[in-house]
């Protein structure tokens, strides 16, 4: 179970310096003001820093599928919101924000609450869901595009926080779906309709999340995506999957939940980060 956890937390590192990265890269590229432009992603992947930053959301991958093959949805899910806290003290560095008190504590309740989930975690339940979930997982995933496409029409400050957490309920989408994947044979790959939401919500939620980031703040993109990752697939997990928490720490691990997953948000509400803005020229004569 630790090496579950390990990798959870080793996923949510490469999230969370690939985010950083991300934002920095896509706050720099050409924007179109109409909406969601789909070669968003093709005008990145022609720089290095994105590659490499898509190398390293590969890498959380694969740790993340680790976890979810040894620990419950609802603390590999939360395990991921510390994504949020490397982006934020990147962000000191990268983006030459400041945090405040508040911001560091917010940071070490990120991390109290997930170890009160470690604590109270039991191993991943043994249900794949039916196989209707796992056509219904599709479905959401190509609706979930439709919704993206219309939100991204939408003003600055409604449009930024709305795509993150479109593309995190993707995320979230793709993480139930590797959940549900019985076993990595070709066969089984080939015929699962989850395969197939892994590969839809991976790309959608990666133009979407590129987009929100393009355009605003990358705590607050970042915050709203982990909501929408975090909190359905946690509560599809207990409800149809049969995971739960050791016998008698439910409680520590609602709270685990409640107190990491809050830690993340309250990131979001005090470390936004925008794009550094280039000094304001003297008026000609001011020096003398």
């Amino acid at each position: 179970m630790w090496v579950g956890l390990i990798s959870a937390l080793f996923a949510a590192l490469c999230y969370g310096v690939a985010s950083t990265v991300q934002a920095v890269v896509a706050q720099g590229t050409e924007d179109d003001k109409h909406g969601v432009d789909p070669r968003l992603l093709i005008r990145l992947l022609r720089q290095w820093k994105y590659l490499a930053s898509i190398a390293l959301d590969l890498v959380g991958l694969v740790a993340q599928i680790a976890a979810l093959r040894t620990l419950p949805l609802f603390l590999v899910q939360a395990s991921l919101s510390a994504s949020i806290a490397v982006t934020a003290v990147l962000a000191v560095k990268w983006f030459g924000v400041r945090l405040s008190g508040v911001e560091w504590s917010a940071v070490a309740v990120v991390c109290a609450g997930l170890a009160l989930l470690g604590l109270s975690a039991q191993s991943e339940g043994a249900g794949e869901g039916s196989r209707m979930f796992h056509w219904w997982l599709l479905v959401a995933a190509i609706a979930l595009a439709g919704v993206g496409a219309l939100v991204g029409r939408l003003p600055d400050s409604q449009r930024t926080p709305l795509l993150g957490l479109v593309s995190g309920l993707e995320f979230g989408a793709l993480g139930l779906a590797l959940r549900v994947i019985p076993n990595f044979g070709f066969f089984t790959l080939l015929t699962d309709p989850a395969t197939y939401t892994v590969v839809v919500a991976g790309i959608v939620a990666g133009l979407f999340y590129a987009s929100a980031l393009q355009r605003g703040g990358v705590v607050v993109a970042t915050a709203m995506m982990l909501i929408g990752e975090t909190i359905p697939p946690a509560a599809l997990g207990v409800w149809l999957l049969g995971d739960h928490a050791r016998p008698g720490w439910t409680p520590v691990a609602l709270g685990g939940f409640v107190v990491a997953v809050g830690g993340a948000c309250l990131l979001a509400r005090f470390g936004e980060i925008t794009k550094p803005q280039a000094p304001e020229p003297e008026p000609v004569g001011a020096s003398e």
